[in-house]
């Protein structure tokens, strides 16, 4: 059997959050089934932040409203803080990503906290889930690290930074984290080095990686990646997106891009590529754009 790459779609959060149009939570519910018709099993659905920083995620409680329950599908929330834990696990969200940075820079910028209060902060929302009352079915957790190849405010981010901050989540039980290149600025020999060493300092922990194709190295960091044994990887249909936070930031790798390379190379994903197509233009049309994903304009070889 071909080995199996989950892909773990947040153009309905990551992909939305950057853009200029702001579309209503009903239209991003439909974004979310069509991700799901297409082959799409986890999906970063809303973000709980406040809608006066980033209104593009307005409404995500009716966005999770407007989404029935399914099986073997799992709708992601992420949160910046507790007050967006709280939010959260009120909905139907199956999966809770609290997202902090590798820098006290972007954690300030982000979300008004420093490195040490983003510890602070992860901590008190895993000891609410842990305390939580018998039959409060807590919502899974993962947490995504920002900045780990490059900050746009503090520069470099050294493997040591890394490690010690990814040993630290994995001390508090978290199963899941996420190592983002929010700015673009890793290369395949950085991501090689520090999927090691938090793999050495996590190691019960599984990991996930998040590519930004700002300058044009999102698919060689994932090739890097699968290399390296991680089998979760981040995309967003039509390659777009960015971080308002992050001076410069543009769009994640496009999901049709990723899963066209992983099925050349024998890979398996799940996903359906003319499906996703359709989608990548479906959506960039409702934010007025042209989807900026290579798939979207050459097409799949080969054809038909």
């Amino acid at each position: 059997m071909s080995r199996f790459i989950q892909i773990v779609e947040v153009g309905p959060r990551d992909g939305l959050q950057n853009e200029a149009a702001v579309l209503e939570p009903a239209v991003r519910a439909g974004f979310v089934r069509r991700l799901e018709a297409a082959g799409a099993r986890r999906i970063e659905a809303v973000s709980f932040v406040h809608p006066k920083y980033v209104p593009q995620m307005a409404g995500a409680e009716e966005v999770m409203a407007d989404l029935r329950p399914e099986a073997g599908r799992s709708r992601i929330g992420l949160v910046l803080n507790a007050r967006g834990y709280d939010r959260a696990i009120a909905t139907r969200v199956d999966e809770v990503n609290v997202s902090v940075a590798a820098t006290d820079g972007f954690g300030l910028k982000n979300q008004g906290l420093d490195l040490k209060g983003q510890a602070a902060m992860l901590a008190d929302i895993v000891a609410r889930r842990h305390n939580a009352a018998p039959g409060d079915a807590a919502p899974s957790l993962s947490v995504t690290i920002s900045c780990v190849w490059g900050c746009p405010f503090d520069g470099e981010v050294s493997v040591d930074q890394v490690a010690d901050l990814v040993g630290r989540i994995g001390e508090l039980g978290v199963d899941e984290i996420a190592l983002a290149d929010t700015i673009g600025a890793g290369d395949p020999w950085a991501v090689t080095k520090k999927v090691e060493a938090a793999r050495k300092a996590a190691p019960d922990a599984k990991l996930r990686l998040h590519f930004h194709d700002t300058r044009n190295t999102g698919l060689a960091n994932a090739y890097a990646g699968v290399e390296a044994g991680v089998d979760i990887l981040d995309a967003s249909v039509g390659g777009i997106g960015g971080c308002p936070f992050a001076p410069g930031a543009t769009g994640n790798i496009g999901t049709e891009d990723l899963v066209h390379m992983l099925h050349r190379g024998g890979f398996e994903t799940g996903y359906d590529l003319d499906a996703l197509i359709q989608t990548a233009h479906w959506v960039a049309q409702r934010l007025g754009k042209a989807p900026p994903s290579s798939l979207s304009r050459a097409g799949p070889f080969p054809r038909g």
